[in-house]
């Protein structure tokens, strides 16, 4: 029986500067490096889980080197594969293409870099595995590039390196597009590719895959990122697995301020939310961002001081965890309004039986008595309590000054 592993990671993004973090200072060191530290990851599971190969779809940089560092640590860490005998399979992407990044070092051995000229096909005999790959020469590739590919070399598990859009994913540029059935008409077994940064597989049958990038860099991309597992038994795909490999995580969380009057209960609401993204980190240093939405009474408060309160976020976060960095505080929420006010429809029912409830009814005639001696007659007038106790009058005034008072309350955040 012939049975493999192997490890398919797109867009490292080396060194990519941060987004929305440079202004946080040391807190946002963890991030610096998270991108080496994912690589670093990426490695060590390939050799713990001893993977016959290591495939990676291009952007393995973020552009062009600002110095040598950036390749002396991508060809360090390939040294490590070439040690424990993995093989690497690269291509250059839109980010990293060949006109783009202009410096250059040599490569390990085992590392194969596929020609930005023409789809190369290399295969491993003593698994009975051909590659077939094509990098970008220029930055912006709008051609098919899929159609230049070749058919499956029979007898062999084939599979299909490409830096593509596909027919287009939100959020990312169009580059070498090409539709799912271009790419199943090759026969390949397996499709590797890159430029999406969330995991996606894209089809079964072949199998194509999104790994999705192998570490997030700013607030939009989320979540848990990584490479993806392919085990292959008999020239057939046993299981294709996630592997999170991140150094550091960003996630954004909404706190529903709904209804809340009181800053306790809003920091109350607050804490959960951090708490809840701080769990899901599995330990990872987290950048969160927190929106307020709802509407609440403390809309203007939050308007007026909005760098207090993006403070006061860090410091809940700080007691939650020293590795939680607050990227951004957004204030959505809004003040309560007539729309809102319609939530509180049913306090009139309540109002209501209240009003009937004999011993309430005691209590007011009770107490308007005590007072008839001292009302002015304008005011028992006013009560009807000339001819009557003047219960049902009081009962009625009280009743729409609590709802008058709610809707003041309301239109008085919004000011």
């Amino acid at each position: 029986m012939s049975k493999f592993e192997f490890l398919h990671a797109a867009d490292l993004h080396l060194d990519s500067p941060l987004r929305g973090l440079a202004r946080r200072g040391e807190r946002a060191g963890a991030f610096v490096e998270a991108s080496r530290r994912a690589l670093e990851r990426l490695v060590t599971e390939a050799i713990d889980r001893d993977v016959a190969f290591v495939v990676i779809a291009g952007d393995i940089y973020d552009g062009d080197w600002r110095d040598y560092a950036t390749g002396h640590f991508f060809v360090r860490e390939m040294g490590r594969l070439a040690r424990a005998g993995v093989r690497v399979f690269i291509l250059r992407g839109n980010h990293d293409a060949e006109s783009v990044v202009t410096r250059s070092l040599i490569l390990p051995s085992n590392v194969h870099s596929f020609s930005v000229r023409h789809v190369e096909s290399v295969r491993m005999d003593e698994l009975r595995v051909v590659l077939h790959g094509r990098g970008f020469a220029h930055r912006h590739v709008e051609d098919n590039v899929a159609l230049t590919y070749p058919q499956a070399v029979p007898g062999f598990f084939n599979i299909g390196v490409l830096h593509t859009s596909l027919n287009g994913r939100d959020g990312h540029d169009v580059y070498a597009p090409c539709s799912i059935e271009d790419l199943r008409r090759t026969g390949y077994d397996y499709w590797a590719l890159g430029h999406v940064h969330c995991r996606e597989i894209v089809a079964e049958r072949p199998a194509i895959v999104y790994p999705g990038n192998l570490q997030g860099r700013h607030a939009r991309e989320t979540g848990a990122k990584g490479a993806t597992l392919v085990g292959v038994v008999d020239g057939r795909i046993e299981n294709i697995e996630a592997v999170c490999l991140d150094a550091a995580r960003f996630d954004h969380v909404t706190v529903d301020l709904s209804g809340i009057s009181e800053r306790s209960a809003m920091i109350a609401a607050a804490r959960e939310g951090i708490g809840a993204a701080h769990r899901a980190a599995d330990g990872r240093p987290l950048a969160l961002r927190i929106t307020l939405a709802g509407a609440t009474p403390l809309h203007s408060r939050l308007a007026a001081h909005p760098e207090q309160n993006e403070e006061d976020m860090q410091a809940l976060a700080s007691e939650i965890g020293e590795d939680i960095l607050i990227e951004k505080l957004c204030n959505a929420a809004t003040p309560l309004d007539v729309t809102t006010r319609s939530a509180l429809v049913g306090l009139d029912e309540i109002l209501s039986a209240v009003a009937i409830d004999p011993a309430f009814r005691t209590d007011v005639a009770a107490t308007l008595a005590s007072l008839r001696v001292k009302a002015p007659v304008e005011a028992l007038r006013l009560l009807g309590a000339e001819d009557g106790d003047g219960s049902d009058v009081a009962i009625r005034l009280a009743t729409e000054t609590i709802l008058a008072a709610l809707d003041d309350a309301g239109s008085g955040a919004a000011s």
